[in-house]
């Protein structure tokens, strides 16, 4: 396609000659070839402004930058907010994308929220898949990226290529970073969810108010017009929903809310089963009773903002209620890795907030016949004062905790360890290296226990050191609970 087409399509312009014949996109110079067009933007650590003579001389036919910035050799394509306009011009070169886009923000719940949005339109029938934390997960295979929300020539491109294959229905996790960073540009989902807010990533945003309007640019910028907003509204919710739902009527968008104090799907009471939990719920003036295989009020409340995008997007209703009952754990979801030789089974957990690695507990804790053990750490180089309060949460749910190490990156391990001990307290127990700390803990344990480990979940490598000298080691937290369980250790 012409370049001057895509301007047109996009409704932007540019200086020089748009009549070149584009091949690619490009936010990486060194992934230009001929008749790229070439996204140069400022970032925290390389401004690819830098790069824009490597692009040009490697083929770049147009580049989007700032119009502040020197272009020499190809078009400028001039613009205060060049990401924006770089994804827009974008997804016309990589459309047509699937019908049916979705997307799930919020701080706690994404990954499994559009995961179990998937698994429902796979059992309604549908060719469905799903991109985040997981990888993109289609009907046939999963696929890492290592990034919740990819960068925007690789969403773009996932999208246009999974909708080459058949896929007509797609759930997208939307991050605060990828919202805004415009990694999200280009395509309209029809329904859009929020999950809840807490404290994480304030290492980039300024604070919770900032945190949340990031958040929000999916509800008052990135849903198509008309479409619908789903909002979970638990009792533990807070002032975070009302205000998404503000947002998601100023926009004009329609409104479904969902939970105890919801009033499109209304959750009226949760039992605690032995495999799971069985909800009854309010729904169209009628009230049903839906079993769902999985335990924990944040999994009942993942569910049901799943089922609501699900009915959003024009699913039957009978078929979304029937494949609840039918919904699979999200790996590194409260995974049950393993059950002990003593009978204690081991859970694995992405959570790594204050908020989720208290959710987690909660899931757990009616479960508990004796004591409820967890482990606990805090990633390097990320917002830092939510340490203490992960380890005061942890052990005020907590019979055991034990601290240790999550993915240091490029901070002193025992640093990071004293600050989440400072918040666990005396009672607390620190044993840096991380299997060692799994090991103590299911050595501990013995029937009527539940042991916890918490903050890497689906992750299969321990982050050491940053930059250069970065080091990924393998490790995988329900391989190794699964190895010292087989172990047979005790203390």
């Amino acid at each position: 396609m012409r370049l001057a087409r895509l301007l047109e399509q996009a409704h932007l312009a540019a200086s020089g000659n748009t009549d070149a014949q584009v091949t690619g996109f490009a936010i990486d110079h060194r992934k230009v070839a001929p008749g790229t067009v070439f996204g140069a933007f400022q970032g925290a650590r390389v401004d690819g402004e830098d790069f824009i003579a490597e692009a040009v001389a490697a083929g770049a036919i147009a580049v989007v930058t700032r119009p502040e910035a020197q272009v020499s050799g190809a078009v400028h394509i001039a613009d205060s907010l060049p990401r924006r306009a770089f994804a827009r011009l974008a997804a016309q070169f990589f459309a047509p994308f699937p019908r049916h886009i979705v997307a799930v923000t919020g701080t706690n719940g994404k990954t499994s929220t559009v995961e179990m949005t998937r698994q429902i339109w796979r059992m309604a029938g549908e060719r469905a898949a799903s991109i985040g934390t997981l990888g993109v997960t289609t009907p046939d295979e999963s696929v890492s990226t290592g990034l919740t929300t990819p960068d925007i020539v690789t969403f773009l491109a996932n999208l246009s290529g999974l909708a080459r294959e058949g896929v007509t229905h797609i759930a997208y996790e939307a991050s605060s970073h990828g919202l805004s960073q415009y990694r999200n540009e280009g395509v309209r989902p029809q329904a859009v969810a929020f999950t809840n807010l807490s404290r994480d990533h304030l290492d980039y945003h300024a604070g919770m108010d900032d945190y949340f309007a990031a958040k929000m640019r999916l509800f008052d910028e990135v849903a198509a017009d008309g479409g619908t907003a789903v909002v979970w509204c638990g009792n533990e919710a807070g002032d975070w929903s009302a205000r998404a739902v503000e947002h998601a009527n100023n926009r004009g968008l329609t409104v479904m809310t969902v939970g105890e104090r919801g009033e499109t799907i209304r959750l009226v009471d949760r039992e605690a089963t032995q495999l799971g939990q069985q909800l009854t719920i309010e729904y169209a003036g009628e009230t049903r009773k839906l079993s769902l295989p999985l335990i924990g009020a944040y999994q009942a409340a993942n569910a049901l903002t799943a089922v609501g995008l699900a009915l959003a997007s024009g699913t039957e209703a009978s078929r979304v209620w029937d494949a609840v009952s039918r919904l699979q754990p999200v790996r590194g979801r409260l995974e049950r890795a393993v059950i002990t030789q003593s009978g204690a089974p081991i859970y694995v957990d992405y959570a790594h907030t204050p908020d989720a690695i208290e959710a987690a507990i909660a899931a757990l804790r009616p479960h508990v016949d004796d004591r409820l053990i967890t482990v606990v750490g805090a990633g390097g180089d990320r917002d830092h004062g939510k340490r203490g309060p992960m380890g005061r949460v942890a052990a005020e749910g907590s019979d055991i905790v034990i601290v240790t190490d999550d993915n240091p990156r490029g901070e002193d391990p025992a640093t990071i360890r004293a600050a989440v001990m400072a918040g666990a307290g005396d009672g607390a127990r620190e044993i840096g290296d991380r299997r060692a700390a799994i090991a103590a803990a299911i050595a501990e344990a013995g029937p009527g226990d539940i042991v916890l480990i918490a903050g890497k979940g689906h992750e299969l490598g321990q982050i050491i050191g940053s930059g250069e000298s970065m080091t990924v080691l393998p490790f995988d937290d329900v391989e190794i609970a699964r190895e010292c369980a087989a172990e047979g250790v005790t203390l």
